[in-house]
């Protein structure tokens, strides 16, 4: 039997440092309408309940900004993921800004605690931050170091205050007290915009990257074959998309982080139907779009919206998983 989509919406910012992210869904919604796509009233959906009235209050953790929110939203998004896995749906998340993915990851491994969980992370960005290294203090670059688990207290370089520990430890283990991943079993593509402290880490883990011209040198099946083996292992896979992994000159500046040299929206299209033909992958989330950030009017959200239209056929082709 094939999988149904549920449609997650999770339109929370409170994990980026500037506002608009939370607007992205609709105007991705806004860009199929314009399309004249019925894409939004096909599936069912949930909208998860934010918190982003918390911008105005007064910042408190400043090596962790707003991460008493962020767990409450992300413990919120995991118990949405958990029960659409657990109803034999395939969970396609929106989310704004990438804190998102600590919610989106427990809930995939509440839903299967006895599974192996791999996790492709297609980003311009690690996000391998912890509030001891984090430069901006901002969630959004710290979800990887949470579901694996790691302060990387190696690279240190911020005194933390006991209430921002406390939340990030709740941060880490929601839904379980162990890791959600291993190293070995998170794969990067895109990543070029990284601070030192996860440079450092990223090479003591030996974590797996794949740049943008090495995907185009290799070619984009050659890349997803190397790394599916590497996953062999893996009973699932998580799939990340951050809309900033792609070349914010070419595509659109509409997301909160945005860099050049990044991949085109065949390369992601390409990239995320050859991931999907595994038949592993059991949850897809798009992340980063900020149409408040955009200088083509509604451009990223139109490009995100062309690349989810065509994925989705390959989405709905999975068989159900247990």
């Amino acid at each position: 039997m094939n999988r149904s989509i549920k449609l997650i919406k999770n339109r929370s910012d409170i994990g980026a440092g500037t506002r608009g992210s939370d607007l992205g869904i609709d105007a991705i919604e806004i860009a199929a309408i314009n399309k004249g796509s019925q894409y939004f009233n096909n599936y069912n959906f949930i909208d998860i309940q934010t918190r982003n009235n918390t911008v105005y209050d007064p910042l408190v953790n400043p090596f962790g900004k707003r991460i008493k929110q962020v767990l409450q939203q992300c413990k919120l998004l995991a118990i949405a993921v958990e029960d659409s896995l657990l109803e034999e749906q395939f969970p396609l998340v929106f989310s704004g800004d990438h804190s998102s993915a600590i919610g989106t990851i427990s809930g995939i491994k509440s839903a299967y605690p006895e599974k192996t969980l791999g996790v492709i992370w297609i980003d311009a960005h690690a996000d391998l931050h912890s509030p001891y290294t984090t430069p901006s203090g901002n969630l959004h670059g710290m979800p990887l170091a949470a579901v694996l688990g790691t302060d990387n207290l190696e690279n240190q370089i911020n005194n933390v205050d006991a209430e921002t520990k406390q939340y990030w430890n709740k941060l880490k283990t929601i839904g379980t007290s162990q890791a959600k991943i291993i190293a070995e079993h998170l794969i990067y593509f895109g990543v070029r915009d990284t601070e030192l402290p996860e440079e450092n880490l990223i090479a003591e883990l030996n974590i797996k990257k794949y740049q943008v011209e090495q995907l185009r040198d290799m070619g984009i099946k050659s890349c997803v074959q190397s790394a599916l083996q590497q996953l062999e292992g893996c009973d699932h896979i998580y799939v990340s998309f951050d809309v900033d992994s792609m070349d914010s000159e070419l595509i659109s500046n509409g997301t909160g982080t945005p860099v050049p040299k990044g991949f085109n929206q065949t390369e992601i299209t390409s990239l995320l139907q050859e991931i999907i033909a595994s038949n592993k992958v059991v949850c897809l989330e798009f992340v980063e779009v900020n149409p408040l950030l955009d200088s083509q009017g509604n451009r990223m959200a139109e490009v995100a919206f062309e690349i989810l239209d065509q994925v989705t056929a390959s989405i709905e082709t999975l068989k159900s998983v247990s």
